[in-house]
């Protein structure tokens, strides 16, 4: 074993969205960087074992869907043949060329790229162990804690069984069961469950609280919910898994619903998805001034900076939403304030979106948070039924919706639920980050036949001078 030392400008742990973000624009300000993190390659969770593999399956599903409702439109195709090798190869041929990707552009920028994992030994250095089996303690003047976060699990779960899979397993496709089951009505789970129905396993689902997607908006989350009791089996609200034991059959799942009545069932295969844990617990991280809170996140001010001057923290680890887009905005701020600029990380709106079908996307304030802080707002509501470009798709079900202030008609959040709604939400974002208001969505010209346009007839709605909408024009 060998053992070198070495110094550098900033150190950033984890390269996922967040750390590699981190990591490139402080090389384009002309840093010396070191990025450490286990993989060949930058790219985390998000490109490894989350976002980038399950939005390629997401599309393989959504194709194997769309094949069979094409029948309505005059055009039959036979039932789909699944080849499980390919579509995990082009899966793995997404991750790679974007993997590979990253790994160039840190070279093109001179970042040194560490394969291994880092402890901290005091505020400044770093012991890592790489992945050639040697040890190097680095000295930076600056740190970034990008570490991310992993699947939570559930007591009694069976541990170590083919059988029981998380989010990261079951990207993996290790094979397409005759029945599964998700613990947990998130939206990982109900992402992961439409892959599966969509290959053919008979998905149940089994939730804690009285709706899917808990936080969501109900009328958001109703459009989705009808569309995924025809493609699942079934969906248990207010239930939980009270006992769960593997046998030669599968799993067997004891289930408690809020009456307390309880049932069995056996499935195939079994995944957890009942959020994600912050990867907080780093070693060494007590010899440092840091905190982390009861809830496992590192406590960071506006500039993410932790409670030791020398050391930041993004992404997962510093706290909710859980959002690779919003872990790459951070490590922009992040890398600014270590460049000495005066910034904070203060966003308007962070988009989320649910990347079933159909999607469900919303930003800013929503409804159910003005119900809870008995807010006033306003809300306007554009039914894709009444949208030309939903009606080509043979997709009626959508909504678009405006959050509105009601004195100063100003935007303060937005919420779709239909096809692209991920794409669509930018806007929204947009609206909401420049404090437009309703009369700038009406007289914003839009294209048609788009769905984009909804947006804006969200807003003629709220004027009462929708073309497509009759509602009586306000007093």
């Amino acid at each position: 074993m060998t053992s070198t030392s070495n110094e550098t400008e900033l150190a950033v742990v984890g390269a996922g969205p967040g750390g590699y973000a981190a990591a490139f624009l402080a090389a384009d300000l002309g840093m010396k960087v070191a990025l450490i993190d286990p993989e060949a390659n930058p790219g985390g969770v998000c490109l490894y074992r989350g976002c980038i593999p399950s939005k390629a399956l997401l599309h393989v599903a959504k194709v194997i869907s769309e094949s069979k409702h094409a029948a309505e439109w005059g055009v039959k195709f036979s039932s789909p043949e699944i080849d499980l090798d390919r579509v995990r190869g082009w899966k793995d041929e997404v991750v790679q060329k974007l993997t590979g990707g990253l790994g160039q552009l840190s070279k093109q920028r001179s970042v040194r790229y560490i394969r291994g994992t880092a402890s901290f030994l005091d505020a400044n250095t770093l012991s890592i162990h790489n992945s050639e089996g040697a040890d190097e303690k680095l000295t930076a003047r600056h740190v970034i804690l990008a570490t991310g976060s992993r699947p939570a699990s559930i007591p009694g779960v069976p541990q170590k069984t083919p059988n029981v899979l998380d989010s990261t397993t079951a990207l993996d496709l290790p094979c397409v069961p005759k029945t599964l089951l998700v613990v947990g009505g998130g939206y990982i789970g109900l992402e992961l469950g439409t892959v599966y129905a969509a290959l053919g396993s008979k998905v149940s689902v089994v939730e804690m609280t009285d709706g899917l997607l808990p936080g969501a908006d109900r009328d958001l989350v109703s459009i989705l919910a009808k569309r995924l009791e025809k493609a699942f089996v079934s969906i248990m609200l207010n239930s939980k898994v009270a006992e769960m034991s593997e046998t030669r059959q599968g799993v067997k799942v004891k289930f408690e619903g809020a009456a307390g009545a309880s049932s069995e069932q056996k499935f195939d295969k079994v995944l957890i998805s009942v959020g994600r844990i912050p990867n907080s617990r780093l070693q060494g991280l007590d010899k440092t001034r840091v905190t982390v809170n009861s809830r496992g996140y590192i406590q960071v001010n506006p500039a993410r900076q932790t409670a030791d001057p020398a050391i930041y923290a993004i992404g997962d680890v510093a706290g909710e939403p859980l959002l690779a887009h919003k872990a790459s905005h951070e490590g922009r701020t992040a890398v600014e304030a270590v460049a000495g600029h005066r910034v904070a990380f203060e966003p308007r709106a962070i988009p989320a979106v649910i990347f079933t079908d159909p999607e469900i996307a919303w930003c800013g304030l929503t409804e159910t948070e003005a119900q809870r802080e008995n807010r006033p707002v306003k809300v306007a509501r554009f039914p894709w039924a009444a949208s030309g470009r939903a009606l080509t798709l043979g997709r009626t079900d959508g909504v678009t919706k405006l959050i509105l202030d009601p004195d100063s008609e100003q935007i303060l959040g937005v919420g779709i639920c239909g096809p692209n709604a991920g794409d669509l939400i930018a806007e929204g974002v947009l609206a909401v980050e420049m404090v437009a208001s309703a009369k700038d969505l009406e007289l914003t010209i839009h294209p048609h036949p788009t769905l984009s346009e909804t947006i804006m007839q969200a807003a003629e709605v709220f004027f009462g001078t929708s073309t497509d909408v009759y509602r009586p024009k306000r007093a």
